[in-house]
């Protein structure tokens, strides 16, 4: 008998009510923190909060390229699933390796969480295909904003019932209390060409003459040579001594670090949603960023329409000097931003609405048949 079979034995079936999520295996690994470990951290918190028994598979791995090591522990680990087991996949483990999750599929009942398509980072256009296939053998495909889902199934031409967009939610936090209410500058973001801190240490650069402060937080494990890089640009303009690549922050300290920012700064040149957008705003902090992809919606409106900040295009540091320089000199536009911020921090979801969301889509799964 095989685990493929219908007729499979009783202690091959899944609990009624079980979800598996499989994560990679540093998702609480304090050296590397990312938007998708975040995600998949409070979603699997709040699901168990919320009465739904969570099964937690962290697979070690260099995902979405493992080893052999790695593919033979995530192969082990989907073949002790019992059958019609509710399996959420993060998207980053499963999306490269369709030759191990594709047969699973027909036997689980399978979702793929997708925080960014593989090819959507450089040098990885070679696994396209396989995400494909992975993502049209899963009953579900989960994305985390409605940009992304558009972008979803634009790229891989999916049938629509099943790409979802769950949203991340954020967590309540006291009002920063900022410093002199203009002059701390806080960007949280890993290190990596995508965030655009290249563009952001340009565009201060043509400021300098004005007083701030930037703390860069985030990992600089993810990209070794972009990091030397930033750091000598950051050095030939002279503002080692303003700008200031922290490293990655989690819990209280970076709880301590968006405390005493007056404006978030994010210039990436994309973003499938931007959680420290609603991270800064869950403070009263407004932001400023770039126009890319999701993070228009992300950033939104209060509800009387103001934006919490201001949109710039990506890559462009004199455009985004510009937004700087009118949050640095203008006061009147710092209230009124910092009014909006407030107002748009009342009507943020939090992470039980992102876990009743996701529960609602796994729910409806059904096992792939062909």
């Amino acid at each position: 008998m095989t685990v493929h079979e219908a007729d499979a034995a009783p202690a091959r079936r899944a609990g009624a009510h079980e979800i598996c999520v499989v994560v990679p295996g540093d998702i609480d690994d304090a050296e590397v923190p990312s938007g998708g470990n975040r995600y998949d951290r409070r979603l699997c918190d709040e699901l168990a909060a919320a009465g739904r028994p969570v099964r937690e598979l962290a697979v070690p791995g260099a995902w979405p390229r493992p080893d052999e090591t790695a593919r033979s522990g995530l192969a082990g680990s989907l073949a002790e699933l019992p059958d019609d087991s509710v399996v959420l996949l993060d998207g980053l483990v499963a999306c490269g390796v369709p030759e191990i999750v594709v047969p699973e599929a027909r036997r689980l009942r399978m979702a793929v969480l997708v925080h960014l398509p593989l090819a959507d980072e450089p040098g990885q256009a070679d696994l396209n295909a396989g995400e494909r296939k992975v993502l049209e053998a899963a009953g579900a495909v989960v994305t985390t904003s409605p940009w992304a889902k558009d972008h979803v199934l634009a790229h891989h031409g999916l049938d629509p019932s099943r790409v979802h967009a769950v949203t991340p939610g954020t967590d309540p936090a006291p009002l920063a209390s900022g410093t002199d209410g203009a002059a701390r500058l806080l960007c949280v973001a890993s290190v990596t060409p995508r965030k655009g801190h290249d563009v952001l240490v340009e565009a201060l650069a043509t400021i300098a003459h004005l007083p701030w402060q930037c703390a860069c937080v985030g990992p600089v494990r993810r990209d070794s040579d972009h990091v030397t890089r930033l750091r000598g640009l950051i050095g030939g303009h002279r503002l080692d001594d303003r700008v200031e690549l922290v490293g990655p922050l989690t819990g209280r300290p970076l709880d301590d670090a968006y405390a005493a920012a007056d404006l978030l700064v994010l210039a990436s040149r994309a973003e499938t949603f931007g959680m420290v957008v609603t991270e800064a705003l869950a403070r009263g902090i407004p932001v400023v960023a770039t126009s890319v992809d999701g993070v228009p919606d992300t950033l939104g409106w209060d509800p009387v329409g103001a934006v919490p900040g201001l949109l710039v295009p990506p890559d462009d540091p004199a455009a985004l000097a510009a937004a700087l320089r009118r949050w640095l000199v203008e006061p009147e536009l710092r209230g009124r931003l910092r009014a909006a911020a407030r107002l748009r921090r009342g009507a943020l979801p939090g992470w039980d609405d992102t876990a009743r969301r996701m529960a609602t889509v796994l729910s409806r799964l059904r096992r792939e048949t062909r």
